[in-house]
């Protein structure tokens, strides 16, 4: 069977790709480099229609195969990017991933972009973006903020959450995908963070479960976690309490659930904890990300409540979920991956990070 122009395409472009995106990603892994204030070097050249109000938007992706459908594709894979934005680096490590995985049925993997203010600074360095590509500020799609750009959005139309919503009802389409199976959704560090919040807050797998397409979401090494309550890791290492005064806001959003953004605006905290206690989680940390001085580490007084560096914030986390889920079951799983510190590639590539996105869901 011969490879569709665009996967031919991809192919062609993986080695350039590869060679730009390893020195991206060191930066990203040593916490060095321009960081995230320097336009993204290549935006999505493929998208996906996101409604927000009553504007038409298009959400920028990069993908190893045409996003517009395909009647054998049994499993997508859904990456989201770090801090500095290169979901094209993404794109490659998962690509690699799947290739040593090597799951049954065809896999189609998607790393969706959410560009910020800078790429679409054409004076500074960035690019000359159509008028319907969103933009959002450094930190607000981390989050679920907002779109900035173009003006006039609807804050809670526009977010990153509900652009993610409209990517995964672009997967429920069965006139695109009569075969699909599984989604998994992936984040890594920034793109971790946004999947910690989304898997509590977003509504894009409706869609999914009403076409019977399964998902799980896979969340690795994010700086920080949304606590559903005022309490946070004792700093003795003795359970959970409510922190002595100091930390002022430690429990708004995106810590906690004061002053959320608009996209969650009106949802009871009950009912986001228990679709959050009963989706298929996985949490996947690196067994040395451990650097409590990472450059791209949250290093806020109410992030450092939360414990001293990602290794430590996420088993405190996964410890803080068993007690609000007594005595009911929880989806969700903690992975640890021996011996890897802040790497994306490293990460989902390991044997733990495959078993993370491809093993069987618990019984």
């Amino acid at each position: 069977m011969r490879p569709s122009r665009r996967r031919a395409r991809f192919l062609l472009l993986l080695a350039a790709m590869t060679f730009a995106g390893s020195d991206i990603a060191a930066q990203e892994r040593a916490g060095r480099g321009p960081g995230q204030r320097a336009p993204v070097a290549r935006v999505g050249d493929q998208s996906v229609p996101f409604p927000a109000g009553d504007r038409r938007l298009r959400l920028p992706v990069f993908a190893d195969g045409d996003i517009a459908g395909a009647g054998d594709v049994e499993r997508v894979v859904v990456v989201l990017h770090g801090t500095l934005r290169n979901a094209d680096t993404y794109l490659d490590g998962m690509v690699a991933a799947v290739g040593e995985a090597a799951p049954a049925g065809r896999t189609l993997v998607i790393a969706p972009q959410f560009l910020a203010e800078p790429d679409g600074a054409a004076a500074a360095g960035g690019h000359r973006l159509a008028d319907d590509l969103p933009l959002w500020t450094l930190e607000g799609w981390k989050e679920g903020a907002g779109a900035v750009a173009p003006a006039g959005l609807d804050p809670a139309a526009a977010s990153s959450f509900a652009a993610l919503d409209a990517l995964l009802r672009h997967l429920a389409d069965r006139g695109r995908f009569p075969a699909l199976r599984r989604v998994i959704v992936a984040g890594h560090s920034a793109g971790g963070q946004v999947l910690a919040r989304y898997a509590a807050a977003g509504r894009g797998d409706d869609a999914l479960a009403a076409a019977g397409i399964a998902v799980r979401w896979v969340v690795a090494n994010p700086s920080s976690y949304l606590y559903f309550d005022r309490r946070r890791p004792a700093a003795d290492g003795g359970g959970f309490a409510e922190p002595a005064p100091g930390c002022a806001g430690f429990d708004r959003y995106k810590y906690g659930l004061e002053q959320p953004v608009p996209y969650l605006d009106g949802v009871p905290p009950d009912r986001l904890l228990a679709r959050f206690l009963a989706r298929d989680v996985v949490w996947l940390l690196g067994g040395s990300d451990d650097d409590p001085r990472h450059r791209f580490l949250d290093r806020t007084c109410a992030a450092r409540l939360q414990g001293p560096h990602r290794l430590g914030r996420g088993q405190a986390y996964f410890a803080y979920l068993g007690l609000l889920a007594r005595p009911a079951t929880v989806g969700h799983r903690l992975a640890v991956v021996p011996g890897v510190g802040h790497d994306n590639r490293a990460m989902f590539g390991s044997p733990v990070g495959r078993q993370a996105l491809f093993g069987d869901p618990p019984r």
